[in-house]
């Protein structure tokens, strides 16, 4: 297959990235096209964004219509067909198994990977009134939600960071939940209320880090890209993402975890929830760095030993 960069026709080669349109989706891959400029400012580097079924239905609850992987199908594809040479990811949208001929070559630095509170009506979580509504599309953060405070109601509100703040400010829900990285990325720090501790609700696999998807033995195209890669997060997602792979494949579960290299070992936190918050199973393993993949596999192993395949046959009963 040919790819965008080698038929380009220009003296200088052109790189062709997919994105998402939404203000996050073009600020990362933005951040990538500066990154790759500053290595390389002889070539040029264009923007394809692409609208993907994720970001059309915005009614449905994510988990029953296809689950994350409907934002970076139209990216794959695009990628597949030769329209593009990359596709930027927000890795915590990004499935475990991936189209054949296609691979997330590159991880950049993890920015912060926690959850962000916004109430300004309330204020904090544990100011946040009984029966009052969080509104969220994501199953981990709606079990865990109904985990520590059954007493709040919890509501499906999709749509990108901006749609989900103008429904906050118009009074549809009464708090949100939204990824601390993403907020800062587009300068929206300042609407957070509170970070939520990890100890409290542990984040979402990948979240925080931004993943560069292109096709195998593209390695042209990598050739401009391997400068961004950063090994120690790319360590870390082997772990979550290998957790992720042995528990959930491409479907949704209330499942979190968040892996932190501390030099001479890796130490994953996982933690599986029902979906109703009912019940939550945490585990801790460590390993050496280069037994990233076996660590996040022996994590699945501990859990679904010590009830997981019951939460897991609970949620996905859930779901039908």
């Amino acid at each position: 297959m040919p790819n965008a960069l080698s038929i380009s026709g220009k003296k200088n080669p052109t790189l062709t990235i997919a994105t998402r349109e939404s203000k996050l989706a073009l600020w990362q891959a933005k951040w990538v096209r500066k990154k790759i400029l500053e290595k390389y400012s002889e070539i040029t580097v264009e923007l394809l964004p692409i609208k993907t079924a994720g970001d059309i239905n915005q009614l449905q609850p994510l988990a029953k219509i296809g689950g994350k992987g409907l934002f970076v199908k139209e990216l794959e594809t695009s990628l597949l067909q030769g329209k593009a040479d990359l596709a930027v990811h927000s890795m915590k949208d990004v499935t475990c198994i991936l189209p054949e001929g296609l691979e997330i070559s590159v991880i950049a630095k993890r920015d912060d990977p926690r959850d962000a509170w916004i109430c300004p009506k309330y204020g904090s979580i544990d100011n946040f009134p009984k029966g009052a509504t969080v509104g969220t599309s994501s199953l981990r953060r709606t079990a865990f939600i109904k985990y520590h405070r059954p007493d709040i109601n919890v509501r499906s509100l999709r749509g990108n960071v901006t749609t989900r703040l103008s429904k906050l400010d118009g009074g549809e829900v009464d708090a949100i939940i939204l990824a601390v990285s993403g907020l800062k990325r587009i300068n929206l720090e300042n609407r957070i209320t509170e970070i939520i501790p990890m100890k409290w609700m542990l984040p979402a696999i990948g979240q925080g880090a931004i993943g560069i998807e292109t096709r195998k033995g593209d390695y042209h195209t990598l050739s401009f890209l391997k400068h961004i890669n950063d090994p120690v997060t790319n360590g870390c997602l082997g772990a979550e993402r290998s957790l992720l792979l042995e528990l959930e494949g491409n479907c949704q579960i209330p499942l979190a975890g968040y892996c932190i290299n501390k030099v001479k070992e890796l130490s994953l936190k996982s933690a599986l929830c029902d979906h109703e918050g009912k019940s939550m199973i945490f585990y801790e393993a460590r390993a050496l760095p280069q037994n990233a993949i076996s660590l996040g596999k022996k994590s699945a192993e501990w859990l679904l030993k010590n009830g997981g395949k019951q939460i897991l046959q609970k949620s996905l009963t859930a779901l039908k």
